[in-house]
């Protein structure tokens, strides 16, 4: 068998530089693209975060939902009657909403404040509004001072009117002085209900008998 015949030396190196070559080259051709990538990412500044993802908008809650319980209102109070003068409380004469004839003065009865001095027949004071309420007033107690030794008067207790027929009279006699305070009472016709209360004061002459410094109904 014939042996084939060997190439010359010099083939082999042509051929080994030329892929010396094309291996330079295509790394050259490397360089030239990853050093372009680098200016580009140079000029473009920092990477850009990602937008950050929207929330979704909130779900409207209906009325229904959204809305605070309402607590259940209570039931309103009725209003209170209209408030009177207590029949049975200790009234004090200076307190009258009007007057005939007397005047105010200093009082040395027990607790102080004023009494009603200088009454005379025909002077009157009034007093609104007076509840007695349903449980009948059968007698009157007043507290009084005089100074008369020839008979004093009355005190007398008329509704609604200072012309009415009196419902209870007080005799008023002397009582030592007129700050010598003592206490009278007498029987009145059982009266109930609100009324405008007149004392009326009364005398067979125009001399001053009498101070008065309170009163009160007693059933």
């Amino acid at each position: 068998m014939t042996t084939p015949a060997s190439p010359p030396p010099g083939v082999y190196h042509s051929r080994s530089r030329v892929t010396r070559t094309r291996l330079a080259l295509a790394a050259a051709g490397l360089a030239l693209v990853l050093l372009g990538y680098l200016i580009g990412r140079l000029q473009g500044g920092p990477d850009t975060p990602a937008a950050a993802v929207a929330a979704p908008p909130p779900v409207a809650s209906s009325p229904a939902e959204s809305a605070a319980p309402t607590a259940e209102p209570s039931p309103s109070a009725s209003a209170p009657a209209p408030g009177g003068i207590d029949a049975y409380a200790v009234i004090q004469a200076e307190t009258a909403a009007g007057q005939q004839g007397t005047q105010f003065q200093e009082t040395e009865d027990e607790g102080g404040g004023q009494n009603i001095g200088w009454i005379s027949n025909g002077d009157w004071l009034r007093f609104d509004e007076v509840e007695f309420g349903t449980e009948p007033a059968t007698e009157v107690a007043v507290r009084v001072a005089s100074d008369v030794d020839d008979g004093g008067g009355r005190i007398e207790i008329r509704l609604d009117s200072p012309a009415n027929a009196p419902v209870g009279s007080v005799p008023v006699e002397d009582t030592g002085g007129w700050q010598e305070w003592q206490s009278r009472s007498a029987d009145i016709e059982p009266t109930t209900g609100r009324h405008t209360v007149f004392i009326t004061f009364a005398r067979d002459d125009d001399a001053e008998f009498v101070n008065l410094n309170s009163f009160a109904f007693v059933h």
